[in-house]
């Protein structure tokens, strides 16, 4: 494996600087950092091996995991950190127990997956994507951060950054989809969202960058398995999104469960140290995935556990997730030379770093009041239902079906998913409440007061045995446990459609389909929800498909069929309330597609950033059987208003590899209300040391138009975003030569120009 990676810094965190330089500059100023230093060298002088060690150790909180009395033993013993609490009075005593019973009195950081919300639950990482905003990414992490630090949580284990391109990749909803561009913008907004200004900065929180790295490409979309990655996909396309969230000022990463080209992520030094540290800089600390420092072994790649030991710490893992490997034997092998207790030492370091930086040793406790204050506030529903409404993407709008008149006299709302508070939240929303969560049908019922609204399941979806953190996911309702039960149901659900005036449809998957382990080998409607949107469209009346989602699904049937189909993702805890303002008009579709949408799981995985084959002209017909092309390209989306592309411009047509290319692209809004769309661009590299992509999306800017309004939109690109790692000479190479750029609203764009690019003086 190749150990050279772009040395460009991404224009997703312009501006951004690395960790220690960021906390100099936004809060933190070199004296306190040079004060932090004197204190951690201090600490570390007085600590036993043993105590070291423990502070490499992070146990699994809840009851179901550490009794009550073993977590007050680890808490006396000084253990770095808890996962999984999250009640601050517990918090509270167990930093009592550390900070006056153990002998150093070193605060514990209590870590808890803070994904997408904390109590006010967001749209999910794939969903705000989807809303390619940067700032309204940092801003909504921010609010979630502010919720989990009131409760006493310092430290999330977020965001995933993996580049997933197969659908059937149960965690694709956690990420920010295919593309390395988007990836690195996405990534660096939520750092910044999570931690503020600066590691430890107030109401924040620090933030874990995972999995690192290349978990997305997992072989066949399956879950924990094994990933496969070129030298050349590994560095131009899936270590950017992990290097932009660095560079933000990342305090921690993660390291991945699976073997990467062969060795396990968790003991691979070149990936821990050679890259992450000594190549871009790092200063904050490593934390292994759950027991993946025990898991080498299970891997065949260490032959037992001290082996699996070792391993960790000679590649850098600085703490180990769950599991109890490090505290069984580093300390022998410590004393017994086959680690030297310096390498603990720089493996200790940044963690109490970290929690001098946090202010833990000066007020490690929970402000119980302020806890109940920040807690769902207006704010956080607020920003909840904004971010649902720019973040769900209008697949299909035909004879403008949409918006829905809203003197309808009869609608039926009818699926699965239509009133279920669970599913409207999605995976990983695990310390939302559902009873704060507004369902679609809620959100019509307060919206059309006027207007009889019919509902009925027709159908159920369930996962059967799912389970989240060992604990039995409840359905909201009984289920139907006969056939005479579901027929009966599903016989009913037609008739409440056959005697409205249109039908709302909410279909999709439940959201413990969707996350981790819950990877799917086909992308259909799960159960009989196919046969139910047959059943309704049937009857030849208006049908809106209202998609909850975390992936993309078969959805081929319902575009050649249903007249209008809005995507919504899992919106969260505000999502029935955004979905009911899209659906009537009250709000403009804005989202885009972060990911290419499939015509089946037979194409996984799919995605515009393909190099050029030998015929180019036959991309849509590699299958003899199927298409091989998209039921919707990357970037896709659509809006109520007719915003069209009149035209573009470059600044200049040749430009040197010092310099910028200008882009600048005329917007017109024709329609009668104001809408918005993403203008991007993307360019291609005719010819170099090596074949590139038939296109690379290298800008993007989401412009608001009011009715009849036109915008000249600027976009630069610095050409030294051009540059790539090419596997023929293995380096980074920025190449002179002849270039193509187009622009347009999604990865099809047609407005297009050439340019040349001059070797620089």
């Amino acid at each position: 494996m190749l150990n050279r990676l772009p040395n460009r810094l991404p224009r997703a965190v312009a501006g951004a600087l690395l960790f220690s330089l960021a906390a100099c500059l936004s809060g933190q100023t070199a004296k306190d950092d040079a004060a932090i230093e004197k204190k951690v060298d201090a600490l570390l002088r007085q600590m036993t091996l043993e105590e070291k060690v423990e502070q490499m150790e992070q146990a699994a909180g809840q009851p179901m995991y550490t009794p009550k009395e073993k977590a007050d033993a680890l808490a006396k013993n000084g253990i770095g950190s808890f996962l999984f609490f999250t009640d601050p009075e517990r918090i509270n005593a167990l930093q009592r127990i550390a900070m006056t019973e153990s002998r150093l009195h070193i605060p514990i950081l209590f870590g808890y997956d803070v994904i997408h919300g904390f109590r006010t639950i967001m749209p999910v990482p794939l969903a705000m994507a989807s809303s390619w905003d940067p700032a309204l990414v940092e801003r909504t992490q921010s609010m979630a951060a502010r919720e989990a630090r009131a409760a006493g949580v310092h430290w999330t284990f977020a965001p995933m950054v993996d580049i997933a391109r197969d659908a059937r990749w149960g965690r694709i909803m956690e990420g920010a989809g295919e593309d390395p561009y988007l990836g690195e913008q996405m990534a660096a907004a939520q750092v910044r969202g999570f931690q503020g200004k600066y590691a430890g900065a107030p109401d924040h929180i620090l933030v874990s960058v995972k999995h690192f790295a290349g978990y997305g490409a997992a072989e066949g979309g399956r879950d924990y398995d094994s990933t496969n990655i070129s030298d050349e996909q590994l560095q131009n396309v899936y270590l950017r999104p992990y290097k932009a969230g660095v560079e933000a000022g990342a305090a921690t990463v993660m390291s991945a469960y699976q073997n990467l080209n062969g060795v396990p992520a968790t003991g691979n030094r070149w990936l821990l140290t050679d890259v992450l540290r000594h190549e871009w800089g790092f200063k904050g600390f490593v934390v292994s995935d759950w027991e993946s420092v025990g898991s080498m072994k299970t891997h065949g790649f260490a032959k037992d556990e001290e082996d699996a030991a070792i391993r960790g710490v000679q590649a850098g893992v600085n703490m180990e997730m769950t599991g109890s490997t490090y505290r069984k034997w580093i300390p022998a092998a410590v004393k017994s030379g086959k680690i030297p207790e310096s390498e603990i030492d720089a493996l200790v370091r940044p963690i109490l770093t970290i929690k001098y930086r946090m202010g833990l040793f000066e007020n490690p406790y929970v402000d119980l009041k302020n806890f109940q204050q920040v807690t769902l506030s207006a704010e956080e529903r607020n920003a909840s239902r904004t971010a649902a409404e720019q973040t769900a993407v209008l697949l299909k709008n035909e004879s403008h079906l949409l918006p829905l008149n809203s003197n309808l006299k009869h609608l039926a709302v009818i699926g699965p998913l239509a009133d279920s508070k669970l599913d409207t939240m999605g995976s990983w929303a695990i310390h939302g409440d559902r009873r704060d969560t507004v369902t679609v049908l809620e959100a019509l019922r307060e919206s059309l007061p006027q207007t009889r609204i019919d509902a009925a399941v027709g159908v159920e979806i369930e996962r059967g045995s799912a389970t989240i953190f060992d604990e039995q996911v409840v359905p909201e309702k009984p289920t139907l446990t006969t056939d005479a039960a579901k027929a009966e149901a599903f016989a009913h659900a037609v008739e409440l459609a056959r005697n409205a005036e249109a039908t709302v449809l909410v279909l999709g998957e439940a959201q413990t389909m969707s996350g981790e382990a819950a990877s799917r080998a086909r992308l259909n409607l799960p159960g009989e929800q196919q046969k139910l949107l047959e059943a309704v469209v049937a009857l030849g009346k208006p049908v809106v498909l209202v998609l909850m989602t975390g992936r993309p699904l078969d959805i081929t049937w319902a575009q050649q069929h249903v007249p209008a189909i809005l995507n919504i993702w899992y919106p969260g805890t505000e999502g029935g309330h955004a979905a009911a303002n899209l659906l009537l008009g009250k709000v403009n579709p804005s989202g885009h597609l972060p990911v290419t949408w499939p015509r089946e799981s037979g194409q996984e995985p799919l995605y515009y950033y393909q190099s050029i084959p030998q015929n180019p002209d036959n991309t849509e017909h590699r299958y003899w059987d199927a298409s091989s092309a998209p039921l919707y390209p990357f970037g896709y989306g659509l809006s109520y208003a007719d915003i069209r592309m009149k035209g573009m411009t470059l600044d200049a047509d040749s430009v040197n590899t010092d310099g910028t290319i200008c882009a600048r692209v005329t917007v017109e809004n024709t329609s009668k209300v104001a809408g918005a769309q993403v203008v991007q661009v993307y360019t291609h590299q005719r010819a170099g040391s090596a074949a590139r992509p038939v296109r690379e999306l290298k800008a993007f800017q989401k412009v608001w138009l009011a009715a009849g309004e036109t915008k000249t939109v600027e976009l630069q690109i610095p050409v030294k975003e051009l540059s790539y790692w090419s596997p023929v000479s293995k380096k980074v190479v920025l190449e002179p030569g002849e270039f193509d750029l187009w622009a347009g609203f999604d990865a099809t764009a047609a407005e297009h120009k050439s340019f040349h690019v001059t070797a620089g003086k």
